[in-house]
């Protein structure tokens, strides 16, 4: 989410763009399909910071090889996974914080606000600052998640031995920050997009004298190759995307 990665901002969205809840926009399960199982209660809400899959302006290091279109769909898919995912762990709130548009691709069930102005720091620290209760904030970017990946920081003991939960990626940033009281002053001002920026965000968190439980490392989709190792960690739409765009990519 936060390692070294560049992309072009999308400009910014206005309220009228977001319903509050998805169901109105999200997709319909489709005909015959067995209805997602309702998760169990839990403190936490699960909050997904995410961009718009818009060609061009997502996902940009992966061209090339792929053309800008392909990018985004990549990107789309990786989000549609990690919406899907996070639906199937209790929450007290699910709750997509968007750059752009929803599209076709989100599914029922989640709350869905903009995202602030400002650099990334900015955006999470807002992103934070909607909830009153434990949060836990992760990307678009490991499409590779599980709710095993998930489920520490949304159990009903999750914050018994701790006041945060921290997820490290390979690229020295972080996939996942979650806090029991969040705290959104703890954000600002990290710099973000950095092979640092996990390091500093963490001890950020220690340094306020918050005891802080791990997460395992998780690997982002930013590069071709990341793309690559993931889908084979996958079968999910991502996996799928990957797969049809790779055979174009050889031809």
């Amino acid at each position: 989410m936060t390692g070294r990665h560049t992309g072009s901002p999308l400009g910014p969205p206005t309220a009228d763009m977001y319903p509050r809840l998805a169901a109105s926009r999200g997709a319909a399960p489709a005909p015959g399909a067995a209805p997602r199982p309702e998760p169990a209660s839990s403190p936490t809400t699960v909050l997904v910071i995410a961009k718009e899959p818009v060609p061009g302006r997502v996902k940009t290091r992966l061209t090339p090889p792929y053309r800008p279109e392909e990018a985004a769909q990549l990107a789309e898919a990786a989000l549609a996974d990690t919406l899907d995912t996070v639906l199937r762990v209790p929450a007290h709130r699910h709750v997509l914080v968007l750059a752009g548009r929803p599209g076709s691709w989100l599914p029922n069930g989640f709350e869905v606000v903009p995202q602030a102005e400002g650099g990334l720091d900015i955006r999470i620290a807002a992103a934070f600052a909607l909830c009153d209760g434990p949060a836990l904030l992760i990307g678009m970017d490991t499409p590779q998640i599980t709710t095993g990946h998930l489920s520490p920081v949304t159990s009903t003991h999750a914050w018994d031995d701790c006041d945060a939960w921290f997820g490290p990626a390979e690229d020295g940033g972080f996939w996942a920050l979650a806090m029991a009281r969040p705290d959104p002053s703890l954000v600002r001002g990290v710099p973000m997009s950095t092979d640092r920026t996990g390091s500093v965000q963490r001890q950020r968190l220690v340094d306020a004298g918050l005891s802080v439980r791990d997460l395992p490392v998780l690997r982002d989709v930013d590069t071709a190759s990341d793309a690559a190792q993931i889908a084979a960690q996958t079968r999910g739409r991502f996996a799928a995307v990957h797969a049809n765009l790779a055979r174009a990519v050889a031809r």
